[in-house]
């Protein structure tokens, strides 16, 4: 019989864990010579990689707790079709790619239901920021923990879980890479015109949220900006969502998919104003000075700031502890507040140098220039979890 390799099923539910899990699928290729084979639920980049996804990714990014509840029916019916399907085919490893609402509940029904299967979390809980008791949670479920930072691992191995630090991923991205004058060409933009990047985040409830917010921004700039161009760079789960709902800005609007494309927009603007997300990681190895900006239901808000227990949400400035990367959320995510932060850097070469420099020593605590990218420090993980089989219960 012919040596396949091992069986790995993945479950990333949201377009960065689908970033996540094709890096990791190209480096297991990568290191078992193509012996590898793949199932579970990703999206485009994943199936580029050879997935075959059971659900469409979409319908499981989704975020916010009330924003979930007309949705639970179906994600409780995904859930079932994903737990008995891995059952099925007995797979020599889960790999479960953040959104815990989805892959954590996978995962403890699997421990259930056939405790022999090795599993494994990709990207740690915060729990640092909110929830430590997740840390004894995951320890009780999981054989494996892959972490993005350096500072992660002691909370999960005190409870018992091995962890291994892997970096961050954004840093593979070639967010830093991006190339001006290519961009401006194939747009005919001229080297005088100033462009602003406009990230609305990649699941519909944020775009939904904030694209108005953004739009009613960039009226309140063009009147000390005039000519202002203005990209808004895009992904496959909301692409039907920004294109009509951008259509009617004040300037038209340079919509892009496709990394590329996006980190050439980045290398071309002097500002963007984005989603909190990873993306902030990639402004920052860009070197794209940016305002954060985030809303979210009132309930929702309610609730998190009664647990969440950190001053920031912008992971460069967490890291640095101090507020380099202007956050305006909820009540302060106005288009008043916004176009004054934006045109701050806009106007001023000095803030935006401040902005450049700080995020230097971030990018070393995130994995870049370390001699393993880290999906290859991931896949490496993976299969050795692979050759031990699940920890004894």
């Amino acid at each position: 019989m012919i040596d396949q390799g091992p069986l790995l099923f993945l479950i990333a539910g949201e377009p960065s864990g689908d970033v996540l899990g094709a890096r990791l699928m190209a480096a297991l290729k990568r290191l078992t010579g193509g012996k590898v084979r793949f199932a579970g639920i990703g999206g485009e980049r994943m199936a580029a990689e050879g997935l075959h996804t059971l659900v469409p990714q979409s319908e499981l990014a989704l975020f916010g707790v009330f924003e979930l509840l007309p949705h639970l029916p179906n994600l409780m019916r995904r859930m079932d079709q994903t737990v008995a399907e891995i059952v099925r085919l007995k797979p020599d490893a889960v790999v479960g790619i953040d959104s815990p609402g989805f892959t954590v509940r996978v995962a403890k029904r699997v421990r259930k239901a056939a405790p022999a299967i090795p599993l494994i979390h990709y990207v740690a809980p915060t729990v640092w920021a909110w929830k430590p008791k997740r840390a004894r949670k995951y320890a009780e479920i999981y054989d494996h923990l892959l972490v993005l930072l350096p500072f992660e691992p002691p909370y999960f191995e005190r409870e018992g879980l091995p962890c291994t630090f892997v970096g961050h991923s954004v840093v593979e991205s070639g967010a830093g890479h991006g190339d001006a004058a290519r961009f401006r060409t194939a747009h005919g933009i001229s080297p005088a015109k100033h462009i602003l990047t406009v990230l609305p985040g990649s699941r519909r409830s944020e775009v939904n949220r904030l694209l108005p917010v953004f739009r009613d921004t960039v009226e309140r700039l063009l009147p000390t900006h005039p000519g202002l161009v203005v990209v808004v760079p895009t992904v496959a789960t909301v692409r039907d969502t920004v294109g009509p709902a951008v259509s009617n800005w004040p300037v038209p609007v340079i919509v892009v998919e496709g990394d590329e494309a996006k980190y050439d927009a980045f290398a071309a603007s002097e500002v963007a104003l984005a989603a909190s997300g990873t993306v902030a990681l990639e402004l920052a190895l860009s070197g794209l000075p940016a305002v954060i900006a985030y809303r979210l239901g009132r309930l929702t808000v309610a609730l998190y700031r009664r647990l969440i227990k950190v001053k920031y949400v912008n992971l460069v400035n967490l890291m640095l502890n101090r507020m380099l990367v202007p956050e305006l959320l909820q009540e302060d995510c106005r288009p008043d507040k916004l176009a004054a932060a934006v045109g701050r850097l806009l106007d001023d070469p000095a803030a935006r140098r401040v902005q450049i420099e700080g995020v230097a020593e971030v990018a070393q605590w995130l994995g870049a220039g370390s001699q393993a990218p880290p999906s290859e420090r991931a896949a490496h993980a993976v299969l050795g979890v692979v050759a031990r089989g699940a920890r004894p219960r």
